[in-house]
């Protein structure tokens, strides 16, 4: 087969010769999605909760034993709230030794909020957070990528890791605050399984429902490119919607073959994030910088 390694002009090294780097982030959102949306009536919604509480109660357990069965450990992007409120799904995903990253405190908009309003909402998550895995977090993912201009010098200033919320590259790359950086970890929308499986009226999400072998031909697509190119491929899923029984079972079945190629990479982000800084500090790769914010003010066209 021809070698298309020069699509991407500086892959990673990865680790032990791996081809790429894989991670399945699970955002685990539940019905704080509800609760935000329907400020006034969302506890009366009891169909919309029950299928958001599917992830937690149901899909949770069940991606845990697979990643048990394979010997992989993931990341797992949860609210605060929704620690608060299922910590015994908490419980389960620490003791399979998988990160637990910064998602927000209800799922809470960062751009439509102040920069003071941020910082509130960012550290009252990072409290329930330290309390109850017993470590601060490395990672953040903006609730529905919501990255705003003020998110990176708030994530530098409290001592964050990696950023997984942006989309600007097949590899990690540097995003620069005022005050530090922040090594960014990209996904995209075509390896968000919203677009393929969510279908409710309370989300005002109606997207044609896909079977779910189709659903996740677009992941397994992404995957082969990244494994032949060296990039990173990191799903951005959620638990009631890709953790649905028949759907679960077309994603362990992947999983397993991918683990069996035997030169992919499977590791929370964190670890991910901490080979970015190894490597970039031995000089053995050379990241894209990019400073944000990008804009500080409307662009406007002018005559």
């Amino acid at each position: 087969m021809k070698d298309f390694q020069t699509m991407i002009s500086n892959p990673v090294p990865w680790p032990n010769g791996a081809k790429c780097a894989c991670c399945v982030t699970f955002d685990m959102d539940a019905d704080s999605l509800i609760h935000l949306d329907h400020p006034l009536d969302g506890y009366k919604r009891a169909s919309a909760i029950s299928m958001l509480q599917y992830g937690p109660q149901v899909a949770i357990p069940r991606i845990l034993e697979t990643y048990r069965r394979l010997g992989i450990r993931q990341t797992f992007f949860i609210p605060a709230w929704c620690m608060e409120t299922y910590p015994e799904t908490v419980e389960l995903i620490l003791n399979g030794r998988h990160e637990i990253g910064h998602h927000g405190y209800l799922h809470e908009n960062p751009v439509q909020q102040s920069r003071e309003e941020q910082a509130a909402w960012m550290d009252k998550a990072i409290s329930v957070i330290e309390f109850m895995t017993g470590a601060k977090p490395r990672g953040w993912r903006a609730p529905l990528y919501n990255f705003s201009n003020e998110s990176a010098e708030l994530l530098v200033e409290r001592g964050f890791k990696y950023d997984a919320s942006l989309m600007g590259d097949d590899v990690p790359y540097i995003i620069e605050a005022k005050d530090g950086a922040l090594i960014e970890l990209p996904s995209h929308w075509g390896l968000d399984d919203w677009p393929q499986y969510v279908q409710s009226m309370d989300l005002d999400y109606m997207m044609p429902v896909r079977s779910p072998r189709s659903g996740w031909e677009p992941f397994v697509q992404e995957f082969e490119a990244a494994y032949r190119h060296g990039g990173l491929w990191i799903p951005v899923v959620h638990p009631f919607a890709t953790g649905r029984l028949s759907r679960w079972e077309i994603v362990a079945a992947f999983l397993e073959s991918a683990c069996e190629r035997g030169d992919v990479w499977f590791a929370p982000m964190e670890e991910i994030a901490g080979h970015i800084e190894t490597v970039t500090r031995n000089g053995t790769y050379v990241p894209r910088r990019v400073a944000m914010p990008q804009y500080a003010a409307p662009v406007k066209a002018k005559i």
